[in-house]
């Protein structure tokens, strides 16, 4: 009886500590859990790659980027009455000048803040929408080119 119950102690100290030892990457301090860290600085700290199917980002009072087109169809836009529409020229100078886009943080300050992906999306989506703008402008005027080589 008493060799069965120091190998019931026995296989219970190795069960406990084998438990333990299955979640050493993870940490608790001050409410937030850090994975792969010992210092986690946000709800969850993950130190590492993660692998996921999808992640889903809630906006906050951040406004998707259709102020673009509000602003070149109308001259203004309600949704972000500070953005103005740059033409080709403003964004070639700001791009010699900075080596940058016009809003987008430098490599150096991604570096040193790191990237919000919220952020970085919208600011990429507010890109795209004022490529396709120049994107349409461009193809206007060739179908305008087109038209004068035909009839000349």
């Amino acid at each position: 009886m008493k060799n069965i119950l120091i190998l019931a102690i026995l296989l219970l100290s190795i069960s406990v500590t084998a438990q333990r030892g299955k979640y050493k990457n993870i940490t608790e301090r001050n409410g937030k859990i850090g994975i792969g860290t010992t210092q986690p600085d946000e709800l969850l700290t993950v130190k590492g790659k993660i692998h996921t199917q999808e992640v889903i980002v809630d906006l906050k009072g951040a406004i998707a980027p259709d102020y673009v087109f509000e602003n070149y169809y109308l001259g203004y836009s309600n949704l972000k009455p500070t953005y103005r529409f740059l033409t080709l020229p403003e964004i070639e100078t700001y791009i010699k000048q900075y080596h940058h886009l016009p809003g987008v943080p430098s490599a150096k300050k991604i570096e040193e803040n790191g990237l919000s992906l919220k952020e970085m999306n919208l600011l990429l989506l507010e890109k795209i929408e004022e490529l396709t703008l120049f994107t349409i402008q461009q193809q206007k005027e060739i179908n305008l080119l087109k038209v004068q080589i035909t009839t000349n």
